[in-house]
């Protein structure tokens, strides 16, 4: 069972709450999302693995089981063009959890007018592969989100 922790300090929401179709539908995948402190931070792995997708306002670390994990640094970020993002890894880097992968502020995002909500998706897993969930409460980088099977 891989564990997945959270890449940001905030609150658990959960995917439902999160104002955007695609994510709250889990078309993308189950999962959970955060509602980042509004401070300037750095966003950390939330598995060990590697990165396979990396972008400013998004990126997907594959786990020694193959689990994707997708962290999405706000909604419709990518319409700021990486502006406000600080890419700390690249593409095809082994990271361990924990390790910064971007530098960001959520309260500049939302200062643009987008949601800084992040979501955390497990990529191409189903909703009873995820046990232990968490959507509703205050959590620190590094905290487990969700079991993974």
């Amino acid at each position: 069972m891989t564990t997945v922790t959270s890449p940001l300090a905030g609150r658990a929401i959960g995917l439902a709450a999160v104002p955007d179709p695609v994510f709250s539908g889990a078309m993308v995948g189950p999962g959970t999302a955060i509602d980042p402190v509004r401070e300037p931070s750095e966003a950390v792995s939330p598995v060990d693995g590697v990165i396979v997708s990396m972008h400013p306002h998004a990126f997907v670390v594959v786990d020694n089981d193959g689990h994707g994990v997708l962290t999405h640094l706000g909604i419709d970020t990518v319409q700021l063009n990486g502006q406000g993002f600080e890419l700390l890894v690249n593409k095809g880097d082994r990271v361990t959890r924990g390790q910064p992968v971007v530098r960001w502020n959520p309260a500049d995002v939302e200062a643009a007018g987008k949601s800084p909500i992040c979501p955390i998706v497990a990529l191409e897993a189903t909703a009873d592969s995820l046990s232990d969930v968490v959507e509703d409460r205050d959590v620190k980088a590094g905290d487990a989100l969700f079991g993974w099977n």
